[in-house]
């Protein structure tokens, strides 16, 4: 596969700004007031109609994200009648539960409702991972990820630079990353809001190029390095280059609550500088 043949995913942000952790760097918490949309479920119908859309743009992937530290019972029989209704569509979409931690237990129920896939960022280092979150551990992340594992999930795993880690700990995650063996790892980019108590991303563009590059070097088995959040504002006009240092995947349309690119306007300029965009038949 070269970096012209690239994969799309996109987000569907199916309960919004409801989290009670203190996670400093995401706007879903409460406790920081961003001026967000904030809701507890979102219509079957038009999570549907949303799954639909992402395959007439040629999405490969679909993920269906809530707000909140892990699965309740509530959550879970949610994500799970959603994840029915989309495959009932026969779409041909990966399907892909972003819904925080999660037991063994859990995650077959959400295996049997027809999700492919799991998505739970490590987000930084075991060490700097106190200084950004402290109503919940590193460790329970992990451990999550390896329940993924467990239960033959894909797991998709990954995290966000430029919260004020150092290269060390940019180092440590990424080798904690590689150590899950995911098949998708999603890298972003902090997207400050005036809200959060991290008030700018510490990492230059040329840093973040670099950044792109060693995430592949240290997760070579991975099938996707996906740019994730904060694409569009660190790289601005050069976005695109990101394929160039070891990216084939990137999420189009909109993130949980930033807006990103018109996808339309998206396609076109992915096949203009010549990407031809895959879905999983080809990957085989």
């Amino acid at each position: 596969m070269t970096n012209k043949e690239i994969f799309l995913c996109a987000i569907c942000n199916i309960e919004s700004g409801t989290c009670n952790e203190d996670c400093k760097f995401c706007t879903q918490s409460v406790r920081y007031k961003a001026d967000i949309e904030r809701y507890k479920s979102k219509e079957i119908e038009n999570i549907v109609n949303e799954a639909k859309r992402a395959k007439a743009n040629h999405a490969n992937g679909f993920c269906l994200v809530t707000a909140g530290k892990g699965l309740t019972d509530k959550r879970l029989a949610f994500v799970c009648e959603a994840a029915r209704a989309v495959k009932k569509e026969n779409l041909g979409l990966i399907v892909i539960a972003c819904n925080g931690t999660a037991s063994v237990e859990q995650l077959e129920t959400l295996k049997e409702a027809g999700v492919d896939a799991y998505n739970h960022n490590l987000e930084t280092s075991r060490d700097f991972y106190p200084e950004i979150v402290t109503t919940h551990t590193w460790d329970e992340r992990y451990q999550t990820c390896l329940n993924v594992n467990k239960v033959g999930l894909r797991l998709v795993c990954g995290g966000i630079f430029g919260l004020g880690e150092t290269q060390e700990q940019r180092l440590s995650m990424l080798e904690s990353i590689a150590s899950l063996n995911p098949r998708n790892v999603p890298i972003n980019f902090f997207h400050p809001n005036k809200a959060l108590p991290i008030v700018k991303n510490s990492v230059t563009r040329k840093e973040a190029f670099e950044l792109i590059k060693l995430a592949r070097k240290k997760v070579p088995a991975a099938e996707k390095i996906m740019i994730a959040g904060g694409r569009e504002l660190m790289f601005g006009d050069e976005e695109y280059k990101v394929f160039d240092h070891g990216a084939n995947a990137i999420v189009i349309g909109d993130y949980l609550t930033t807006a990103g690119k018109e996808t339309a306007e998206e396609i076109e300029a992915l096949k203009t500088h010549g990407f031809k965009i895959l879905n999983e038949c080809d990957a085989k």
